[in-house]
Parts: structure tokens; C-alpha cells; sequence
């Protein structure tokens, strides 16, 4: 048999695939990953950005899961503390709501105790009668529950996630599809098409990773030509951000009749992010978008807390994406499991592993756990070694933000303030290599609005895969809040004259 061409390939670029390509080329397995449009450009960037344990599934029993969860968010804040942060949660409390106050208080217990938890601070109970939390909401919620948890970029912890990868061996291939993968001689041969060119070119690998999230039934019927039962439970997930409801910088967890929950979380500065619905989806997840019966109800869900109601004349951005969650049989979608399934196949020689479901803050340990099932099909490489490391530009102290900010205006005291926090947000210390050599933002060159400017878009475009204007307003610095939509034709015009350039 001829030697592969690589030992796995992964199929999709969401922080699954990310997350394994990253975790098996650090452990020395030559790795390749194909995502057919940009990263995180699917699930993984229409979530709620939290990096949170999921207090609401205790209530299904889903401990094994929850307790994880906790247990990650510290690590997670450690490996990237500029994109990772800690946020504190009100849960405002009615009595004769949805659920009675000791069961809140039981769940709160669990959630303090049950992952490890060491900088975060522990759960206390609040006056609103008193506290600033209040100010905001009706004056018939005069108690609540204060919690914390973690607020992550969740686009830029993808990106991160192909970065490191990309440094340690792996070949990334953005905007590029999987059109066919087969056996043959005993490994994958893998087809692939370039969506931008339309070239093609194949290779070969000793096992297939599928983790194309909602598309990974399509993998296996449309690329391998699989015809079993779906596996996949897609369900909508879809968000409002409006202008700013509160000053406060901490987020609301409420909940609502239906016994759905939504948060109203502090965003881009400027905003409020509402969310999430859950509703079953049954069309190609290409094409998801905001219904206006979410709509409505993300307002009016909002609007029985707020003093003042969320209305849709508010609403300045909204996001939907479609979760793939694995096919359990739960009656409701947001009863359905939260909980990650790997499946390997190997009935015709070449292992295959699927991965179906899945959320942000458990999506290391993920990674870990397809790891060992890789290694149990094509022998063990390296050991686990994700826990202490740091994605690119996370390695400074997990509390040293404000202390990076003020060494990065120490060196570039021609930045803004806010422009400065927005950098180390998303850059961390990779924002001193951006920078570097410039005297005054004459030397960032064109500003297209906002504090976006040409230094930064060169940066993604030749670290980070960004190809057009979207993946950089949208994905990698949100700044498609504060561009008019000429400034943004603006910015698509210069990326595309940006290879010309030779950017790099």
C-alpha cells in the first residue's frame, strides 16, 4: 500500500474540527482540515458567546456534561484570557415564577461545586431594590440570584483554534469542499474542489475526521454516499442585538414562561445581545435566518423584565444559526441533549469518526476524547497537552488585561483608549507584532470606519484566512456595528485588490 499523503483529514472548520486538528497536530499526526467557507462561519459563530457550565440543563440531569463544562471554563480563560473573560449573571427572581426559589438555589449550589471552580467568585443573592441590577428592570423583581460564568469571542476562538493548528504542522484549507472521499488501498482518497476557483486536487489520509457540524449527515450521503437514518437534530438558535438596555457590565439570565430562558448580555460596548430562541430546523442551514416569530418573542420575552421594552424598531443586528445536536429522541428542542456523540466507523476498512454535537466550552475536552478514538484506530501519538497551553496571543496572565492595555498604549500612545482595549480583546499580545514600526495612526493607514484600520486588515488577511469583507466586520472584530454599508463596500474593494499586494 502506498503511504497517505497525511495521517487525518478533517472535514470542517467550526471550533470541532479546529479544536481536533489543532489538539492531534500537537501531538505529531500529520493533519489537514478543509472548511468549505470561512471558520466558524456556521454554528460556531451564532452562539450566545458564553463559556458557561449550563445551568439550565441540570434541570435535565445532564450532570456528566454540566460538571465539564465548569470544570473548562478556567481553562479555557487561562489559554486565551484576551478573547476569554469571567462575567457575573443576575437572575432576577418572582415569586410564583417559573421555577421556586430553592430549586434555583439547589442548582446554584451544584454550579459552585461541582467543577473546580478557583478565580471565579461564588454565587450571592441580591437585593434589587438596592443593587444597580435593578435600575434597569420592573420594580417587581426586588430578589435575584448573582452567578458567574464566561463570555468568549466565539469567531475569533475558532480562528485561534486554525491558527495554532496551521503553526504546528496541520494544512489548513479555507473555502475549500470535500466533493468526494472513498476507500481505496486501504486508506481515504479524498477529493476537494476550491469554492473560489473552482480547482481541484486530492489527497489521501489514514482516517477521516466528520465534523462538518449541521452539514455532517450531507457529508456522509452526498460525499460517501452513506443512506442511514439522520443522526443530526438541527435546531435554530437566533439573536437580537439592540442599542444599549443597561450600563451595568453584568448580564441577565431570564426566565420565561414557557420555561425557555434567554440572557440580555453587554455587547461591543454600545449594545445589548439577546438570546436564544430553540426551535426545531428542517431546511439546508445555508440559509438560516432570523424568523419573525423569534423575533417577537426575543422582544417580548425581554420586554416582561425591562422597564423599558425591547421593541423591533431597536433591533440594530441579527444573527441565527443552527445547532447540530445529536438525534436523542427528545420531544422538544430545547429538551434535546447538549452533550456531545463520537462514533467510529470502521465496517470497510479506514476508520472514520463522526462527531455530532458539541458546544464551545467543552469543545477541548472534545477534542481529547476524538483523540483517544484516533489513536485507538490508528495508533496513539504524543499525549493530551491542550490544558496548559495558550491559543496566539493568550499568553499572558489569565487577570492581566488592564495591564496589557496599558502596555500597549505605553508603547503606542497614539491609540485610543477604547481602540487599544478593542485590539487587546481580539489580539491579545500578537497586537504589538500588528503594530509594530508605527509612530501614528497615519502609519495604520486607511481608515474605513470605526476604529478599523488598513494595518489590521492586512494582519487577517495574511494570518488569519479573511478573503472578504464579512468574514472581517462579522467574524474577526464585529466592527459591521459602527461601517455604514458604503464604508463597507469600501473595504471589500481594497481586500480585493489586497493579493495584487502581496500582503504577508
Amino acid at each position: 500500500m502506498t503511504e497517505p499523503d497525511i495521517d487525518i483529514f478533517v472535514i470542517g472548520g467550526g471550533i470541532n474540527g479546529c479544536g481536533i486538528a489543532r489538539d492531534a497536530a500537537g501531538r505529531g499526526y500529520r493533519v489537514a482540515l478543509a472548511e468549505m467557507n470561512d471558520f466558524g462561519s456556521g454554528t460556531s459563530s451564532g452562539s450566545t458567546k458564553l463559556i458557561h457550565g449550563g445551568l439550565r440543563y441540570l434541570e435535565h440531569y445532564e450532570f456528566r456534561l454540566v460538571r465539564e463544562a465548569l470544570m473548562e471554563r478556567e481553562v479555557l480563560w487561562a489559554m486565551a484570557p484576551h478573547i476569554i473573560w469571567p462575567m457575573r449573571f443576575v437572575l432576577p427572581f418572582q415569586k410564583g415564577g417559573v421555577r421556586p426559589a430553592w430549586l434555583i438555589r439547589l442548582g446554584l449550589f451544584l454550579y459552585d461545586h461541582l467543577g473546580g471552580r478557583k478565580l471565579l467568585p461564588p454565587t450571592k443573592s441580591l437585593d434589587m431594590r438596592r443593587d444597580p441590577a435593578g435600575k434597569p428592570l420592573k420594580p417587581i423583581f426586588t430578589k435575584a440570584f448573582e452567578y458567574s460564568d464566561g463570555w468568549v469571542d466565539d469567531a475569533r476562538l475558532v480562528v485561534l483554534n486554525a491558527r495554532d493548528a496551521a503553526g504546528r504542522g496541520a494544512q489548513i484549507l479555507a473555502r475549500t469542499k470535500v466533493i468526494r472521499a472513498e476507500h481505496r488501498d486501504g486508506c481515504w482518497s479524498i477529493e476537494l474542489e476550491d469554492t473560489r476557483s473552482g480547482a481541484r486536487r486530492s489527497m489521501t489520509a489514514r482516517m477521516l475526521v466528520n465534523a462538518a457540524g449541521p452539514w455532517v449527515d450531507q457529508v456522509l450521503s452526498r460525499a460517501m454516499g452513506h443512506n442511514g437514518r439522520p443522526t443530526v437534530r438541527l435546531v435554530q438558535g437566533s439573536h437580537i442585538v439592540v442599542k444599549k438596555k443597561f450600563d451595568d457590565p453584568r448580564a441577565y439570565f431570564f426566565q420565561n414562561p414557557d420555561n425557555r430562558i434567554i440572557f440580555a448580555i453587554p455587547y461591543q460596548q454600545d449594545y445589548t445581545l439577546i438570546g436564544t430562541t430553540d426551535r426545531d430546523f428542517g431546511s439546508d442551514p445555508t440559509d438560516v435566518r432570523i424568523s419573525q416569530e423569534e423575533t417577537d418573542y426575543l422582544c417580548s420575552a425581554a420586554s416582561e423584565y425591562f422597564r423599558e421594552p425591547v421593541r423591533p424598531e431597536d433591533i440594530v443586528w441579527t444573527y441565527s444559526a443552527v445547532r447540530p445536536l445529536y438525534d436523542d429522541g427528545a420531544s422538544k428542542a430545547q429538551e434535546a441533549t447538549r452533550d456531545y456523540v463520537l462514533k467510529t466507523d470502521e465496517t470497510e476498512g479506514a476508520p472514520l469518526l463522526n462527531v455530532f454535537g458539541g458546544k464551545l466550552t467543552t469543545y477541548r475536552r472534545l477534542a481529547e476524547h476524538a483523540l483517544e478514538k484516533i489513536g485507538d484506530a490508528i495508533g496513539v501519538k504524543g499525549s493530551p497537552w491542550t490544558a496548559g497551553s495558550h491559543l496566539p496571543g493568550g499568553d499572558f496572565p489569565a487577570t492581566g488585561y488592564e495591564e496589557l492595555v496599558d502596555r500597549l498604549l505605553g508603547r503606542f500612545p497614539f491609540l485610543a483608549d477604547a481602540h487599544a482595549r478593542r485590539l487587546v480583546r481580539a489580539y491579545g499580545t500578537d497586537t504589538f507584532e500588528m503594530l509594530a514600526g508605527a509612530t501614528s495612526a497615519a502609519d495604520l493607514g486607511a481608515l474605513f470606519g470605526g476604529d478599523l484600520y488598513a494595518r489590521e486588515v492586512e494582519w487577517l488577511i495574511a494570518r488569519e484566512w479573511a478573503h472578504g469583507a464579512d468574514d472581517i466586520l462579522w467574524r474577526r472584530t464585529k466592527q459591521g456595528l459602527r461601517l455604514t454599508t458604503d464604508q463597507a463596500h469600501a473595504l471589500e474593494e481594497y481586500m480585493a485588490a489586497i493579493p495584487a499586494r502581496s500582503v504577508g
